[in-house]
């Protein structure tokens, strides 16, 4: 069912200092800091020659990523991203051996611009796994 690796997200309280870091101590190709206002988050790509590392910002008070840095104050690894090929089929497949889909069930719209779903991390090795469709 799922397909390559699409990116490892990093939760850091300060994306631009992320960004600095994985430029200037990896050379790495570093996007520039896009607001993902209806999921909370400012996002930059660090972009691989086989994936991607996502780096997540909260945007509020209100956002997903904040508790997780309230625990995890220096950042800290936050989900991995599969690609599927029908995130529908996947999301019913899933649901059938009984893993848990976060949120109403359905799909958003991700920061690629595809629908998105995450998956209950106690149903995967304590790991939020994100699904999104390729």
């Amino acid at each position: 069912m799922i397909g390559k690796l699409n990116h490892v997200a990093i939760a850091v309280p300060d994306v631009e200092q992320a960004s600095t870091l994985y430029k200037t101590a990896l050379g790495a190709n570093v996007s520039k800091a896009v607001d993902q206002p209806e999921h909370g988050v400012r996002v930059v790509f660090v972009n691989l020659d086989n994936s991607k590392v996502e780096l997540l910002e909260p945007l509020g008070e209100n956002s997903p990523i904040k508790s997780f840095l309230d625990k995890n104050p220096g950042g800290g690894m936050h989900h991995i991203c599969y690609e599927v090929e029908d995130i529908i089929k996947a999301r019913d497949q899933l649901v059938e051996t009984g893993a848990r889909v976060l949120g109403d069930g359905h799909p958003k719209t991700g920061a690629h611009g595809k629908p998105v779903l995450f998956l209950h991390p106690k149903d995967f090795c304590g790991t939020l796994v994100e699904l999104e469709q390729s």
